[in-house]
């Protein structure tokens, strides 16, 4: 069975607008959001940004092996610390970068009930909601890079996307990224999630 949306890809539009707020939460959020983490499994991914689904709310979904989680209206309200990570996305499948963010932020937000929540987060669930909340704000990861990588970056994804066929370009990137992922995961001897962060994708 397809999955509910398709995500969307460099060279939309919609991935460089600043997503509203939201100001109600009812029964309609409830549906998108199952309909938005139904899109992520498919990928399959840890967490999903409403404007990565051509949605302009400021919201996003995410599991990290805990559970189905969504985060409203979300804030940083501290950050600390350094952690370089090679990053990847949804929305640039394929492509991976070493990109530098802060190691712990403070995060809050509304859950689906409309209940405030205040998490604490560290390593790859604080690059989680850093990279899904530059998704509400309208940057890629693209944007994370120092000038010289970025340069190249941009014209690789051009070709790939602008220039080229974009649906092609991505089917390919992705299966890609599920072969890079499997043989990291042997090397490494251990299970590693070959899953996208909502944009992120985890090598």
């Amino acid at each position: 069975m397809a999955s509910p949306y398709n995500v969307r890809v460099f060279g939309d539009p919609v991935l460089r607008k600043v997503a509203e707020e939201i100001t109600n939460i009812d029964g309609k959020l409830v549906q998108l959001a199952d309909e938005m983490l139904e899109t992520m499994y498919a990928e399959p991914g840890l967490g999903l940004a409403a404007p990565q689904v051509g949605i302009q709310r400021r919201f996003f979904v995410y599991d990290i092996g805990e559970g189905p989680q969504a985060l409203i209206n979300p804030v940083i309200h501290e950050s600390a610390g350094e952690w370089v990570y090679e990053e990847g996305c949804l929305s640039v499948p394929g492509l991976y970068w070493e990109i530098v963010r802060p190691k712990e932020i403070h995060i809050s937000g509304y859950d689906l009930s409309g209940n405030e929540v205040s998490i604490e987060a560290d390593e790859l669930l604080a690059r989680l909601f850093q990279h899904e909340l530059d998704h509400l704000d309208g940057v890629l990861l693209l944007d994370r890079l120092d000038p010289d990588t970025r340069k190249q970056a941009m014209k690789t994804v051009r070709e790939l996307f602008i220039d080229g066929d974009p649906l092609a370009a991505q089917a390919a990137a992705r299966a890609a990224a599920q072969e890079r992922s499997q043989e990291r995961t042997k090397d490494r001897g251990k299970t590693r999630p070959s899953k996208s962060a909502g944009g992120l994708t985890l090598p």
